[in-house]
Formats: C-alpha cells, structure tokens, sequence
C-alpha cells in the first residue's frame, strides 16, 4: 500500500469522522466507501434513460395525476 498526505480542512475532517461505522475506522476505509458508493455499476439503459426523459415531458406539460385520482379511477373500474 502506497501511504500519502492529503491536506483537509477542518469541517471536511468532521464530516469524514461523522461518516465512521465505528471510531477506529481508518479515513482510507470511509473514503475507499464512498468512492465505491460513487460508482455505478449499473447504469442506466438507453431505454431507461428516454423513459426518464418522456416522463419529465410529461410533469412539465402538466400530465400528472394525483393519488387521489388514481384511487378513484381504480375503485371505478
């Protein structure tokens, strides 16, 4: 393992220290995890992605429906 020195200020230190599962966890360990967390290992399908895309259509022309709406029509059918 290669060892260096990162200079962090104080406010990111806390913020590092309230991310420890436990006090003794080592800053390579919660930085190791949130790097992994950072990473997805699954991205999204270009399907997916132009579902995304047509929805947010949708919200922005108003072509939503509230729950109300939809429990209504669902007691309706």
């Amino acid at each position: 393992m290669t060892s260096v020195t990162v200079r962090i200020d104080g406010e990111l230190k806390s913020r590092l220290n309230a991310l420890k599962i436990h006090p003794r966890e080592s800053y390579n360990e919660v930085i190791g995890r949130l790097v992994d967390m950072a990473i997805d290992e699954e991205p999204l399908s270009e399907e997916a992605i132009r579902d995304l895309e047509r929805s947010l259509e949708d919200l922005r022309a108003g072509r939503v429906y509230t729950l109300e709406e939809v429990m209504a029509e669902l007691r309706d059918e």
